[in-house]
């Protein structure tokens, strides 16, 4: 395996005085030298790191300060005063104010060399390593993805009007959205007649924000500080009837349906599976993508008729129940314990039954658990941006010969190859999933061998 080092971000050195503040709002004219790892540029002046939304390499910007600590300036464009070559007109009107998409100003092929690079460098930089094999970028639409939104929703009490859309970019405000491109096609009429809908209730103050959902069904749920006035109730339901859209609502407890006979889910179409989950369940935003990972993992963990394997992070069973089709016995962990419970029903109703479901903490070592006593042939991670540190140090112990690692932060995934690395296992392949397009956010799977 190859083992190289990259050199880590350059901070020039400040000197032997302290630089004057830098107050918010100023502009400073820059030139950006290259892009950081969550797709901002960056530029040096005066002995400051100058971190530039909206920014690429090579280009003349005029930038205004968001907030300055010591000597980093994180700033964002308000002028390009010279372009590169590779800047694009962004699709979103909202592009720069929104906080919802931060590299529409790059071709996608160019975030997913960006996202590329990300991984490449954080398994360099942290573990040392580079896989034997790089696997192509796994992608899908750019635009008209995103299955689920959560919606910002704020009285304005000086203005005494509702404001209805997405947060800004590095603050609390909210931007009025009328179209987002990256919301799949079923979701945009609802979100354009939000704001009328709620700005026309009779207590629009008690709402606290609105979640949008496309799967099995459309749904909007609606979280509420305090009791819904009963006109505002019937305008909901009228709206959602017009619009064939479940109602859900949250109060104080879990959310629950306006029609306690509606249930929501989303189908996995190449196994014939239909998982159901409720708002506030994990699930990935990018169906394409995700029906793409799923078969991605299949084919690189390569389960076997006659093996044991072990999920862990199995939240619905989006992993366990097509694993579950190819191996012997497929062991699902999850940490929370309703998950557990909706993942084992998801089994029962898909006609399932070689799949188990514990709930275990799988923030802490693995030693002890009942489940794991029998051993596993492979196993398959998908764990949150914390990684998965504590149960990978008990990988070799299971028996396993395979792992695939879904990480949604890499960072966290060159961390844990360090360990998977001391206990035998070797990088044989990895790729990027682009799960959000016109964001940095990466995404990455791993596969390690034993051996």
């Amino acid at each position: 395996m190859a083992r190289k080092q990259t050199p880590g971000l350059r901070f020039q050195p400040a000197g032997g005085s302290r630089a004057p503040a830098i107050p918010v709002g100023k502009k400073q004219r820059l030139s950006i030298e290259r892009l950081a790892g969550d797709g901002r540029g960056i530029a040096f002046i005066d002995g400051r790191t100058w971190f530039v939304a909206g920014a690429l390499a090579g280009e003349e910007v005029e930038a205004r300060v968001l907030n300055a600590h010591g000597k980093v300036v994180d700033a964002r464009v308000e002028r390009v005063l010279k372009a590169s070559a590779l800047r694009r007109p962004q699709p979103c009107a909202h592009a720069g104010t929104c906080g919802g998409c931060s590299v529409q100003h790059l071709p996608h092929e160019e975030q997913l060399a960006l996202k590329q690079r990300m991984l490449a460098e954080q398994l360099s930089r942290v573990a040392g390593v580079e896989p034997e094999e790089w696997a192509a970028p796994l992608q899908g639409a750019e635009f008209g993805y995103r299955r689920r939104a959560r919606v910002a929703v704020r009285w304005n009490t000086k203005a005494r009007e509702l404001e209805v859309g997405f947060r800004a970019a590095s603050s609390q405000d909210i931007v009025a959205i009328a179209d987002c491109p990256v919301l799949v096609q079923p979701l945009q009429p609802i979100m354009r007649q939000l704001p009328a809908l709620l700005g026309g209730f009779a207590k629009p103050q008690v709402i606290g924000h609105v979640e949008l959902f496309s799967g099995t069904a459309l749904a909007m749920l609606v979280r509420h500080t305090a009791p819904l006035a009963e006109v505002d109730r019937a305008r909901l339901d009228a709206f959602c009837a017009e619009q064939n859209v479940q109602l859900w609502l949250q109060g104080e407890g879990e959310p629950e349906p306006g029609d306690s006979h509606q249930t929501l889910g989303f189908r996995l179409e190449p196994w014939s599976l239909e998982l159901a989950y409720r708002p506030g369940d994990f699930v990935q935003v990018n169906a394409q993508v995700n029906t793409d990972m799923i078969a991605q993992a299949l084919e690189w963990l390569a389960p076997k008729a006659h093996e044991r394997v072990l999920d862990l992070f199995c939240g619905l069973g989006n992993f366990a129940l097509p694993l579950a089709q190819r191996a012997r016995e497929v062991v699902a962990v999850e940490g929370v314990a309703t998950m557990v419970e909706r993942a084992a029903q998801n089994a029962a109703s898909n006609n399932v039954h070689n799949a188990r479901f514990f709930q275990a903490d799988l923030s802490q070592p693995l030693a002890g658990a009942a489940w794991a006593k029998e051993g596993f042939c492979a196993v398959l991670l998908d764990p949150p941006r914390d990684g998965a540190f504590e149960v990978v140090k008990s990988i070799a112990a299971l028996g396993a010969k395979r792992l695939v690692y879904v990480s949604c932060n890499p960072a966290t995934l060159a961390r844990d190859a360090v360990e998977l690395y001391k206990q035998g296992y070797r990088l044989k392949r990895a790729g990027i999933l682009d799960m959000f397009p016109q964001t940095a956010h990466v995404e990455a799977m791993a596969l390690f061998e034993a051996g």
